[in-house]
């Protein structure tokens, strides 16, 4: 993969340089520029070195070209975050963008509109692809959170440029996850939660064979608790995922070290904050209520594995942690996380907003910025954006 190390002089040339600018807007403005910031080491590098940036970025997903969704709110915080004079375009590209291109100066920024703007984005579309490589004497790609999918400003125009690289967030984002798969400290553990078994198999069939110790949480837990004969009540538990987590059960014996499931749980009759929660020693859920949270046995032995982990993965809150009532098991871990001294890598996503909600995502090694690409990465599945820069 090549880095800015390999672009050479850029001095009075036209980089495009795809980020993330993925970002939460409330009321018009950003609300969460934790991307944003992401970005600013290459943003200013290139800035340095005399380029002209074109910024492009997706965000949400339109289905037209809804002004709500516009770019605006990311363009004005990149511009209060950074000295460069910061421009946003009328469109993603056609003679106007070009216009606007050919008026930038050296250090100078210009963020397209919304790539989502444009239907042939997600489908890779050749025609746009060409249009965005028009604009640029070189490409960077620091989005991370893209780099699994094959998108016209991802793969596709980087197959265009001959002079691509990646950006300082990409290339850190990469070495991070490769360093946790091939050379961890041991014990290497793994804290896995979130919704559904079927969303993660591949990723908990790779830590069953890398992994030292897997610690299972959040509402994933229930169908694993099911193929072991346990009630779960009203809990989320999908049939599939029951089948699933029972043919991963059956193979512990083969795996590289153990597989934990909770012990007690937070239980209620409904996933509401003024919900009564209540904790239950063992895992049986009773008929009418939904296991919500992590119990506080579970949460004290999960972060004593974390603590004393060499490497620490985590992906995947352990309960409903946005509801005060139950996010005690999440923020047990989050806290362990944070206080673990060894290498802690955070798979982004709801673990990343865990963090920030509880004041601790500065104290992780690695924060990744793209849950979805982290999690393909650590299958083994390649990631279209990080080939293209071969």
């Amino acid at each position: 993969m090549r880095t800015l190390r390999d672009l050479g002089d850029l001095e009075g040339k036209r980089v495009l340089v795809r980020v993330d600018f993925n970002v939460p807007l409330e009321h018009g403005r950003v609300a969460d520029d934790t991307r944003i910031r992401a970005a600013l080491p290459t943003i200013e590098e290139l800035r340095e070195r005399g380029a002209r940036l074109i910024l492009a970025s997706h965000l949400g997903r339109p289905k037209d070209r809804e002004p709500e969704l516009s770019l605006r709110p990311a363009a004005d915080r990149l511009a209060e975050l950074t000295a460069a004079e910061v421009t946003l375009a009328p469109a993603v590209v056609g003679e106007d963008v070009r216009g606007f291109v050919e008026r930038l100066g050296d250090g100078d920024v210009l963020v397209l509109e919304n790539l989502r703007y444009e239907p042939g984005e997600t489908d890779n579309d050749p025609a746009l692809a060409a249009a965005l490589a028009e604009l640029a004497d070189a490409y960077v790609d620091d989005a991370f959170g893209a780099a699994h999918r094959a998108h016209a400003s991802t793969e596709g125009v980087a197959r265009l440029v001959a002079q691509r690289a990646a950006g300082r967030l990409l290339e850190r984002e990469v070495a991070a996850l490769d360093g946790l798969l091939e050379d961890p400290e041991r014990p290497l553990v793994a804290v896995l939660g979130g919704a559904k078994v079927s969303d993660k198999l591949g990723v908990i069939e790779r830590f069953q064979q890398l992994a030292d110790t897997i610690l299972i949480g959040g509402a994933m837990c229930f169908p694993f608790l099911a193929a072991e004969g346990h009630s779960v009540g009203s809990s989320l538990c999908e049939p599939e995922d029951v089948e699933l987590s029972r043919g991963l059960l059956e193979r512990r014996a083969e795996q590289h070290g153990t597989l934990e499931l909770p012990r007690d749980l937070v239980i209620a009759e409904r996933l509401e904050q003024d919900a009564e929660p209540e904790v239950i020693d063992g895992v049986d859920v009773p008929d009418g209520r939904m296991g919500l949270d992590i119990g506080p046995r579970t949460a004290e032995r999960y972060a004593e594995l974390v603590t004393g982990a060499g490497t620490v993965f985590w992906n995947g809150p352990m309960g409903a942690f946005e509801l005060e009532p139950f996010a005690a098991g999440t923020r047990a871990v989050a806290q362990a996380v944070a206080a673990a001294s060894g290498t802690t890598v955070v798979g982004g996503g709801d673990s990343a907003a865990a963090l920030v909600r509880f004041g601790l995502a500065d104290r992780v090694t690695h924060l990744s910025t793209g849950g979805g690409a982290a999690l393909e990465l650590i299958e083994g599945k390649r990631l279209p954006g990080v080939e293209a820069l071969a």
